[in-house]
């Protein structure tokens, strides 16, 4: 039986579609140039509230319609360090969670090559270097301490979705040559991805969200 790691505790029964993503409505994914995703964002103080749950619903249900493992508050448009995650590593173990105001801290020197992507640069990706195990801090939204380590792929999205609560895209990390070509790349694939994400949100019972032309 594959295990289920939900905020760092491992869990029984746990459903295919977490229970915030059931609740919770697909929001649009901000893309690169938005000026939300290119600066650091707001530390999260309001622990505990109505509203802070309610996003953490909507980012699981976006992350879900758009088909990621990671998902930033700044990636709909929200201010705040937070990220959601739902990820199932090639051994079958399945980790899902959310962290406010992370920090990470790198464990060893040992890196990985690996080829990443973005659901706010929507369609290509490009290999990038990243360290091969981490550790984040934060705290959760009713503000009780979290820490998780992580290895190879977790660890890749702990750091991804961290940048993103500083302000940085995985692209800002390539060289001139590859980010031009990325986004390049996005450009032609951007409306399959858009149609993709309409047809999932269909499928999960969700409201298509309208994307804005580039």
């Amino acid at each position: 039986m594959s295990t289920t790691i939900v905020q760092g505790s491992e869990v029984e029964d746990y459903p295919a579609v977490p229970p915030e993503a059931v609740r919770g409505r697909a929001l649009r994914v901000t893309e690169i140039g938005e000026d939300v995703l290119h600066e650091r964002c707001a530390d999260v103080t309001a622990f505990g509230s109505e509203e802070l749950r309610t996003l953490v619903d909507d980012m699981f249900a976006t992350m879900l319609v758009a088909e990621g493992v990671g998902l930033a508050a700044n990636q709909v448009g929200v201010d705040l360090r937070l990220f959601v995650y739902d990820l199932t590593e090639s051994d079958g173990a399945r980790h899902v969670g959310h962290v406010a105001n992370p920090e990470i801290e790198v464990l060893g020197t040992e890196t990985e090559e690996v080829e990443e992507g973005c659901l706010s640069v929507p369609g290509p990706g490009a290999d990038l270097f990243r360290p091969l195990h981490v550790r984040v801090r934060g705290v959760d939204i009713a503000g009780a301490p979290v820490t998780l380590e992580a290895e190879g792929y977790l660890a890749r999205c702990f750091q991804h979705e961290t940048d993103h609560t500083n302000g940085r895209l995985y692209v800002d990390l390539l060289s001139k040559r590859a980010r031009k070509r990325v986004l390049r790349d996005m450009e032609d694939l951007r409306e399959e991805v858009i149609e993709r994400r309409t047809e999932v949100a269909l499928l999960h019972e969700k409201e298509p969200v309208p994307y804005p032309p580039r």
